[in-house]
């Protein structure tokens, strides 16, 4: 999850079958969404049935759910786990798939429409603004889930946080949760640097900010890769269709102790209290260090203006990587078949003494939006009983993974081996590719994480692995990610109005500051333009906000 943010796909469009049975939005007009796909086929004879019922007595339900790309496959809607507790609660899913690339587009005609599905499924599906701008299209879950839901009830009981998270500010719940398993402590990215470069220059792995800035600064102009040419290294790269601040903010410029929300709106807890990250004093100076890193060549000219394959054409040059320095989840998840380049740096010293890391699991690991029932479904009560098998240890290793036996072996004592993949994948993408992953409901019990085997030298077995480097300055790191809190629907609105003018303002003068220079002389200026903007409205609804979850944690 080369988080949790995968900005690819294309869309594909089909025309969905027919429903010919009844049950949720089973009636027999056309269920063909633009830009979906139907995954699976209709029950058509009793050898389908569930162990509960006759084909008669199946109730269908038309799902949309959104994938990153088209180039995961989606046959594991039909079969293996998926299919079983389709079995199981005498159900048919009709999965609408859409792909990221297009769902924006496809998004607002759907709500437009008022056509809707019987459920969206996975939290990429549908915004906060999204729910609370079209409340009437939405089930009200706290009565249902409560009736029909014991898995959830418990694991509500045992992780207040998950019900705060499902809760709106009214104490209303539109939508079930997940909370991810088999995480690291150190949860987001972290900093591989090029150790064949290092070894070609004799050069030791920096420990502090300044050592790595004469590292990459050696790796630019003494040619570091051996070919005789000591202009063609680059020591960072980037991407204009990335985020660039909120991606430096994390992960390039977290020395100075810069970690925000990977919600992109630039907020931080900082000794636990919300801040603005873009006005401190040390974002000031993280910008200077930027760009005096720009200024010696270090970072990428490109840097604000290729596309992200040009930034991974770079990183995965054929012969050997072209960048010394890269920020991401595992590193094969940005080098490729250059991996073997790169080693894991331990989170450097900053100007402040500290070691600052990126601790992002109240986003990366919980969210909300995980399924919405819309106003459509006729049976709310058999589909909830059916995600409620999701909240199973047992079914969230398969939701992550794959099924049992294809990519899960079941040991027969009580402990499960996660499979290599057989045809050549890595253990990411196969779990892409025969799992919902991230996305839907799941929870599993922490006391049975140690009966997951991973592959060592695969995917989440490399991060764990490597959790060990950094995760010990998880405890004393003041500096954390903003949570996920709730708004009333007034604030959205004010906040959607407010941020939209203020992040491109910062965004602007960020990319101006290191690649032209003068924040010192125009810094005076830049917080009174965003005074004048209203940050300081946009601050008392992220206090108000914060304030609200302590209390909904019963802090």
């Amino acid at each position: 999850m080369s988080y949790w943010k995968k900005a690819l796909g294309i869309g594909l469009a089909a025309v969905m079958t027919a429903s010919m049975l009844a049950g949720c939005g089973g009636s027999n007009k056309d269920t063909a969404q633009s830009g979906g796909n139907t995954a699976g086929t209709q029950a058509s004879d009793t050898a389908e049935a569930a162990d509960n019922g006759t084909s008669e007595d199946i109730t269908t339900y038309k799902i949309a759910t959104v994938r990153w790309t088209d180039a995961w496959p989606v046959d594991f809607l039909e079969s293996g786990f998926m299919k079983e507790l389709e079995e199981k609660h005498g159900i048919k899913i009709e999965w609408q798939v859409y792909y990221d690339n297009d769902w924006q587009e496809q998004k607002s005609l759907l709500l437009a429409s008022g056509d809707l599905p019987d459920a969206f499924f996975g939290s990429i599906c549908l915004k906060d603004t999204d729910i609370s701008q079209n409340k009437d299209y939405f089930l009200e879950l706290t009565d249902l889930i409560d009736q029909n839901m014991p898995n959830l009830k418990a694991v509500f009981e045992k992780e207040p946080e998950l019900l705060a998270r499902a809760k709106d500010r009214n104490g209303e719940i539109y939508s079930l949760v997940k909370k991810l398993p088999l995480r690291p402590e150190v949860c987001g990215n972290i900093l591989y640097i090029n150790k064949e470069w290092l070894d070609n220059l004799n050069l030791e792995v920096p420990t502090t900010y300044e050592e790595l800035e004469n590292v990459l600064e050696a790796f630019v102009t003494e040619d570091a890769d051996g070919d005789g040419d000591p202009n063609n290294e680059i020591g960072i790269t980037g991407a204009s269709s990335l985020n660039a601040l909120s991606g430096c903010l994390r992960n390039y410029l977290f020395p100075f102790g810069t970690m925000v929300s990977r919600d992109n709106n630039y907020m931080s807890l900082v000794d636990g209290k919300p801040v603005f990250m873009p006005v401190e004093e040390n974002y000031k100076e993280s910008v200077k260090w930027f760009s005096d890193m720009y200024q010696k060549g270090i970072i990428d000219p490109e840097f604000f203006t290729q596309e992200d394959a040009m930034r991974r054409s770079k990183l995965q040059a054929e012969g050997g990587s072209q960048v010394g320095l890269v920020s991401a989840w595992t590193a094969d998840a940005e080098t490729g078949l250059n991996v073997g380049q790169f080693v894991p740096l331990e989170a450097i010293t900053g100007p402040d003494g500290k070691h600052h890391v990126e601790n992002a699991q109240n986003f990366l690991d919980i969210s909300d939006r995980e399924l919405l029932i819309t106003k459509n479904c006729q049976n709310p009560e058999k589909l909830l009983a059916w995600a409620d098998d999701f909240y199973t240890d047992l079914a969230s290793m398969q939701t992550f993974y794959g099924s049992i036996p294809d990519q899960i072996q079941d040991n027969g004592d009580g402990t499960y081996d996660v499979l290599v993949p057989s045809d050549g994948s890595s253990l990411d993408t196969s779990a892409w590719s025969n799992s919902m992953r991230d996305f839907g409901p799941k929870y599993m019990n922490p006391e049975f994480y140690d009966k997951v085997s991973l592959p060592a030298d695969q995917g989440d077995g490399i991060k764990l692995a490597e959790d060990a480097i950094n995760g010990k300055y998880i405890a004393d790191d003041n500096v954390i990610g903003f949570p996920m809190v709730k708004y009333t629907d007034e604030e959205l609105t004010q906040l959607t109005t407010l941020g939209t003018d203020i992040y491109k303002y910062v965004e602007a003068q960020f990319a101006h500051w290191v690649v032209d220079g003068g924040i010192d002389e125009e810094w005076d200026a830049y917080l009174k333009q965003l005074d004048s903007m209203g940050l300081q409205d946009l601050m008392n609804i992220q206090n108000g906000a914060y304030e609200a979850y302590l209390q909904s944690m019963g802090k």
